[in-house]
């Protein structure tokens, strides 16, 4: 046997897996015992209908469309609320599409993934899901450091920095790792870590150089979405779009004006 089947074995390690961790979180007082059996329920009923969804979607292109844009949402709202409240939220879908559009425009326009729903929607999910928590870390740190550090950013200002200026010297550095995670993944796959297209692929019986390649191309192109997702949530938590700091086009006047106070 060289995949892992839908079984009563399978079923009850899963059950054993999910208690165990819940037990561990209650008894460590980690305050997550019943997350941690909520999110293990919800992934049973998500991945269930998704498997079943696919095998109805892949052969048809409006279908996949479809299921491509719900995933890109419900990333940008998930992401969008780990960051802030209220109407900001919205704002985490621009670094989740900057990071995911031009990437999957690039392997699916080079020809080198083929342009199928099988392959669309796999790809597409998992950059989603990188940009997700790449957006989500760097715009909470961000915000963290803008607030904590405030008096630095009037100092930064008092000196004739922009609001945005200001701002950037601040959020930045700290906001920045959110790209270790995947700079970690990247750069012990095959070392400390096997991931999941690689196992996937192997338990599915593909030859291991070609599960290597295909590894291979989603790591990096996951970790160049998510520094782009940085970056550009870098940026808008700056200029204020999470609900701190200055809107566009604030930030030269906004700084003179402190400057001259």
């Amino acid at each position: 046997m060289n995949s892992i089947h839908l079984s009563i074995a399978t079923a009850v390690v899963v059950l054993l897996l999910a208690a165990g961790a819940a037990a561990v979180a209650w008894l460590g007082r980690l305050g997550h015992a019943r997350a941690v059996l909520v999110a293990s329920l919800r992934a049973v009923v998500q991945l269930g209908a998704v498997s079943l969804i696919i095998v109805w979607a892949v052969e048809r292109a409006l279908a996949v469309t479809v299921f491509v844009l719900v995933m890109y949402g419900v990333a940008s709202v998930t992401a969008g609320r780990r960051i802030t409240s209220g109407p900001a939220v919205r704002w985490a879908a621009v670094p989740v599409a900057a990071g995911t559009v031009p990437i999957l425009a690039l392997l699916f326009g080079s020809g080198v993934v083929p342009l199928l729903g099988i392959t669309l929607i796999p790809i597409a999910g998992i950059l989603l899901g990188g940009c997700l928590t790449a957006t989500a870390l760097a715009g909470r740190r961000a915000l963290d450091e803008l607030a904590h550090r405030r008096g630095e950013v009037e100092a930064a200002l008092s000196l004739g920095f922009s609001e945005r200026d200001a701002a950037l010297e601040v959020c930045r550095p700290p906001a920045a790792r959110a790209l270790v995670p995947a700079l970690d993944q990247t750069g012990t796959v095959g070392l400390v870590t096997l991931p999941g297209a690689f196992v996937g692929m192997l338990l599915g019986g593909a030859d291991p150089l070609q599960a290597g390649v295909v590894q291979l191309v989603v790591l990096v192109a996951l970790l160049a979405a998510e520094a782009v997702a940085v970056v550009v949530t870098i940026e808008l938590a700056a200029r204020g779009y999470f609900g701190s700091g200055p809107r566009l086009g604030e930030g030269s006047s906004g700084g003179a004006r402190r400057a001259n106070r």
